[in-house]
């Protein structure tokens, strides 16, 4: 027996085809509308677009975030208040990544992507994508409601079990009610995004989180003075409702430039499996891993008030030193996924490789700044109004100790990718294969090996919290991603997809050694001047200066290319020269 045979959909009406892979190269494709079986994902320039928008689009985001959490340290710095808020905030925290960012999108983009070739092999059969449409949404939208409900009646419990000793619970349950609001726009913005990137529109679902933090920034800027932290809740519900506002257009949009004429009469007994099933090892993985921020609340709530705050400010902080990493990886992550769906195992290894090395370097650049620069990098962010001298000491002190678990996030980002691509969530109904039990149980490694990186995080955190505090949390969180990220290196192995090891932990040793470097560099020189922004420029400066020296040296791949780039780019009468030597002979 199957594992979809429990829970499936059939979407009938849609016509079979013989293959979900992309043509092979010089076939020509059957006639029909442009689409995405036409569009070459590899195709160099179809990427830089995509990546480009992606991160100006995300940039914008980012910033609009930072200016966020700017004007909640401005307005009420850290405190029981804010702690109150943060805890409340776990409900969106937790809702983004599962419906939006991670288990919604490896379901549904797969999902479109494939009725979308069924519309093109078959033009003038029923349209699979409004059959598809009209197969999940309502029932995703049911499920959305009853979630967001029990999220709200279950308020009080929810705040005792993730913050028992908050010193303010009651003001943790009116701001948890109100963002519990929040999980029907995100998964609406989840559903309409994935769809949207399966037809290759980039642009609307990376303008998503500028929506988002513009709402938040328009309630609290309008709205603190009388209504206090509340406000910020408040303007997490409607930044979600603008969230999915964005996608409306766009989405119907497309759904209106599908396909248009005769339809002709469908063949009984065909159509397209949906197995709802096969979401649970993602939705695990993703709570599992969110699980991580539970712990941390968990256990900062029996500390000092404040410490929930220069935890999140800490997080926040460090995860901008792993933007441009995470972009890389998610705009080639559709290389990573067609190379396995067409078997080539050694192009996927190669792109895995490739990604593995580029998104570490970016992320241990950020890393090696932030421990050089964190007291500056914060006081220069957040240190005015209520957020004093202290809370930017014990902020810069947590991100210096989060920062040992960056680049093992950036690798998690990496490698949990090919565990998800091959997930069969959607299925022709005529497909032959049958579904392979061991196959479907090594989906399971990433959640298994989260678990194992929790036990890590709670261990840790146990034991050092007593003594050190919020730098014993983030001790925990650092070695327990840390080790889940080792497991899925193991794991990708188990997977079928053999990484050489010794080249990637030689590449890794050598970035590694150019980031502790750049950062004993960068140290000395953002300590030069008080000034909060000198100190951070200088300290910038150092530390990249550094770490592209060094890391050429040590022959760095992802840092000696660039570098040579730059000098070529900087030097082109020297470089015409030698271009016009040949032709003198």
């Amino acid at each position: 027996m199957t594992t979809d045979r429990p829970a499936r959909a059939v979407v009938a009406g849609i016509p079979p085809a013989r293959s979900v892979d992309p043509e092979p190269p010089g076939r020509p494709h059957p006639p029909g509308p442009p689409g995405p079986a036409h569009a070459a994902p590899g195709r160099r320039g179809f990427l830089a677009k995509a990546f480009g928008v992606t991160a100006l689009l995300s940039a914008a985001g980012s910033a609009c975030g930072l200016l966020r959490d700017l004007l909640l340290a401005r307005y009420f710095g850290a405190d029981q208040g804010t702690d109150a808020f943060l805890v409340a905030w776990t409900v969106p925290e937790t809702a983004a990544p599962l419906l939006i960012e991670d288990a919604m999108a490896f379901l549904m983009v797969p999902a479109f992507s494939l009725a979308l070739v069924l519309r093109e092999e078959r033009p003038h059969g029923p349209d699979p994508v409004r059959q598809l449409i009209r197969a999940t949404l309502p029932w995703l939208l049911l499920a959305l409601c009853a979630v967001s409900a029990a999220a709200a009646l279950g308020a009080p419990q929810l705040v005792a079990l993730l913050a028992p000793g908050l010193a303010d619970p009651a003001l943790a349950v009116t701001c948890t009610r109100i963002t519990a609001f929040t999980v029907l726009p995100f998964g609406v913005a989840g559903y309409l995004g994935s769809a949207l990137r399966a037809h290759h529109r980039f642009t609307a679902p990376a303008a998503i989180y500028v929506a988002y933090n513009l709402g938040i920034l328009a309630v609290l800027l309008t709205c603190q003075a009388a209504w206090g932290v509340r406000s910020a809740a408040l303007g997490v519900v409607l930044g979600s409702l603008l969230m999915a506002g964005v996608l409306v257009g766009p989405f119907l949009g497309r759904l209106r430039a599908g396909r248009r004429g005769p339809v002709r009469r469908r063949t009984p007994g065909q159509g397209l499996v949906l197995i709802p099933l096969a979401m649970l090892p993602v939705a695990a993985f993703t709570l599992t891993r969110q699980a991580q921020v539970f712990i941390e609340r968990y256990l900062g709530s029996g500390l000092p008030p404040g410490t929930i705050s220069h935890l999140n400010y800490a997080a926040k902080v460090s995860q901008l030193a792993m933007t441009a990493g995470i972009l890389i990886v998610t705009v080639t992550f559709p290389l990573v996924a067609r190379a396995l769906a067409a078997g080539d195992l050694k192009a996927a290894r190669d792109r895995v490789e490739k990604d593995l090395g580029q998104a570490t370097a970016v992320v241990l650049l950020g890393t090696a700044f932030l421990m050089a620069c964190a007291p500056s990098v914060v006081a220069l962010l957040f240190q005015r109004g209520a957020f004093g001298p202290h809370d930017t000491a014990a902020t810069a002190a947590v991100i210096r100790v989060y920062s040992f678990g960056l680049p093992a996030q950036a690798m998690i980002g990496v490698l949990v990718r090919p565990f998800f691509s091959l997930r069969p969530v959607v299925r022709r109904a005529d497909d032959p294969r049958s579904d392979d039990g061991g196959r479907r149980l090594l989906d399971w490694y990433p959640v298994a090996a989260m678990a194992f990186g929790l036990l890590v995080t709670v261990g840790v955190g146990l034991t050092a919290t007593a003594r050190y505090g919020a730098l014993g949390l983030a001790a925990g969180n650092a070695a327990g991603i840390t080790t889940t990220a080792a497991l899925l290196l193991h794991g990708l192995l188990l997977r079928g997809i053999a990484l050489r090891l010794r080249r990637v932990l030689a590449g890794q040793a050598r970035l590694l050694a150019a980031a502790v470097a750049a950062a004993a560099v960068g140290a000395p020189a953002a300590g030069l001047s008080e000034n909060p922004l000198v100190s951070t420029l200088l300290g910038g400066a150092a530390v990249v200066l550094a770490f592209a020296a060094l890391g050429a040296a040590l022959g760095a791949a992802e840092v000696r290319g660039p570098v040579l780039a730059l000098a070529r780019a900087l030097n082109p009468p020297a470089t015409a020269a030698e271009g016009k030597l040949p032709h003198g002979r």
